[in-house]
């Protein structure tokens, strides 16, 4: 299994926190050196696979601090070789009465930064023998209904919309891919769910019975960086456990459904 990226040089953006941690510790366990940027550093040390992360400071939404971080990457490796677009979220906020600027700045995080940062990427990786990979991290708030984060969930769905049209426009050198996360439990999720007994009842509307670990999303990123994964690009790897219970499952009283229902 050629999954070992030893030698490759990857930048995760906010690789020090919730999923973008799982991400760089999933690469730097398959033997690559790893760049995360965010605007704070990590409260601990990140470390596997007998591999530190390297921290950089970097607004992702500023241009001349995007190309000071890819320049600063290429001129300290010589390389590199895989990117994450990772950094992103917003807070709950119901969009009839979200400001404009708000709105703005989310779609900015989350739908622009990215291009931004895989713009400068693409720049270095054309000129790479052996190109490179760009991974966008999307979600299910993009393909479904996103109250309270509306603007989050169209920005998302941007996202995989952009990773299509960058794997067409920059192939072969580049492949472009976007990993689609549906519900993932971090140290934060408490803050949505309302503690244990909240994040037992959000898994179990899951069907493979759990909540994601960042792991789960970082060890998908490491497939789409690798030779395995070469001939994959310009699509969307949807990383959800099964999905969501469809609502009408717990609202029907058919006999079938009870039945089911017993199982769980």
């Amino acid at each position: 299994m050629a999954l070992a990226l030893e030698d490759s040089v990857v930048l995760v953006t906010g690789g020090v926190r919730g999923v973008g941690a799982g991400i760089s510790r999933a690469f730097l366990e398959a033997g690559a050196t790893v760049v995360a940027c965010a605007r704070r550093p990590p409260e601990q040390e990140i470390a596997a696979g007998g591999r530190t992360l390297e921290f950089a400071s970097c607004d992702v939404r500023d241009p001349d601090a995007v190309a000071q971080l890819i320049g600063s990457i290429v001129e300290r490796h010589g390389r590199l070789d895989t990117v994450v677009n990772n950094a992103g979220g917003a807070p709950f906020a119901l969009a009839a009465t979200a400001s404009p600027k708000f709105h703005a700045k989310v779609v900015e995080l989350n739908l622009l930064a990215p291009l931004l940062v895989s713009q400068a990427a693409n720049a270095v990786m054309q000129e790479q023998q052996d190109g490179g990979s760009i991974i966008m991290i999307s979600s299910v708030s993009g393909s479904r209904p996103s109250p309270g984060t509306a603007a989050y969930g169209a920005a998302k769905a941007g996202v995989d919309s952009l990773s299509s049209s960058l794997a067409v426009e920059w192939a072969p050198k580049v492949r472009v891919n976007s990993i689609v996360v549906g519900l993932v439990e971090t140290e934060q999720s408490h803050l949505h769910y309302g503690g244990s007994d909240g994040l037992a009842a959000v898994a179990d509307t899951v069907p493979i019975g759990r909540m994601a670990g960042p792991i789960d999303v970082g060890n998908c990123a490491v497939f789409l960086a690798s030779p395995l994964a070469s001939y994959i690009s310009g699509t969307a790897i949807t990383v959800h456990g099964g999905g969501e219970r469809p609502a009408f499952l717990a609202a029907a009283a058919s006999p079938h459904n009870a039945a089911q229902q017993s199982k769980e």
